[in-house]
């Protein structure tokens, strides 16, 4: 299957959403009143676009339209697909990598059920296929099952895990992976943190003692800090972006479970709302419906081109 096409099967209820309700605006030869452009708006928010970038793309389709720039509802549906692969492009950068002989470590942060301890693993399945040594860092060590569930990936994919005893400090387990993956000279070292709300003050605070650790031990690491995103969860996303991003100097999103959603669009608020870049998205339950996050295969996937 081609990356294409786990983008457009992994949206298609997103797809599904948006193609009957653009469908049913410009339907006709009627010209488009100030309604129609309020219910565009209001399509686009709800599929989780957001409303910053839902009236940047309404503004942007009013415009063109006032100055008889769209005649049809594919101009329309262009329109639309240029300003979310602009809004997606914006700020852009590549993930930031070590030197190299020395690891690239990714901080995985995020609330429970948001799938950050399985996308952890299946990031050590693409990193270690791509020929690269890959360390986990157990770090939930409040939840057993994260730890098994945890090494049964680091079997699956070949990647080395770095574990302790149930309730141990975090901390420690972060210190003990940061040393090894510089000893043992790894490519990557990917930490998996216990699930936490945005609104456990103490549970946020251990995150940022987890992070001074590994750059005591590694001056400049963590390279990466990631949040792990349900897609699916709307305007909680955004409160959780903004307040993880105060206590571990988030980097990036991992936007997960986009294939069980018609709220694709959280991709597009987020980014419009902080400017963190999204790196990967989960659209499917294997390892490879996890993909590197291409803006223009997101756009034309969400327009069924």
């Amino acid at each position: 299957m081609s990356v294409f096409s786990i983008f457009k099967n992994g949206l298609q209820k997103t797809t599904t959403a948006v193609s009957r309700a653009f469908s049913s605006l410009v339907t006709g030869e009627k010209a488009w009143s100030e309604e129609n452009f309020e219910d565009l708006e209001a399509l686009l928010i709800t599929a989780d676009f957001g409303v910053s970038a839902s009236r940047k793309i309404v503004d942007d389709i009013r415009d063109r339209y006032q100055r008889g720039l769209i005649q049809t509802s594919d101009d329309i549906r262009g329109i639309a697909r240029a300003d979310i692969i602009e809004i997606m492009c914006r700020n852009n950068r590549p993930v930031n990598l070590a030197p190299p002989g020395k690891p690239t470590v990714i901080l995985m942060v995020g609330v429970n059920g948001s799938g950050k301890t399985t996308t952890t693993g299946k990031l050590a399945w693409i990193f270690q296929n791509q020929g690269k040594k890959v360390i986990l860092a157990a770090c939930d060590t409040f939840r057993a099952a994260a730890v098994d569930q945890l090494k049964l990936w680091g079997e699956r994919s070949g990647a080395q895990v770095i574990a302790a005893a149930p309730n141990a400090d975090p901390s420690s387990v972060a210190f003990d992976a940061t040393k090894a993956a510089l000893a043992r000279q790894a490519d990557y070292l990917i930490i998996d943190t216990a699930g936490r709300q945005q609104n456990r003050k103490s549970l946020m605070d251990e995150l940022g003692k987890i992070h001074r650790t590994i750059d005591k031990v590694y001056p400049g690491a963590p390279q990466e800090v990631w949040l792990t995103v349900d897609a699916s969860l709307g305007g909680n996303a955004v409160s959780q972006a903004r307040e993880f991003s105060k206590v571990s100097g988030l980097t990036g999103l991992v936007l997960t479970k986009l294939d069980g959603s018609g709220k694709g669009g959280m991709a597009v608020a987020l980014h419009q709302e902080f400017g963190f870049n999204v790196y990967y998205i989960g659209l499917g339950e294997r390892p490879e419906d996890l993909q590197v996050f291409d803006p223009e295969f997101y756009a034309a996937a969400l327009f069924d081109e």
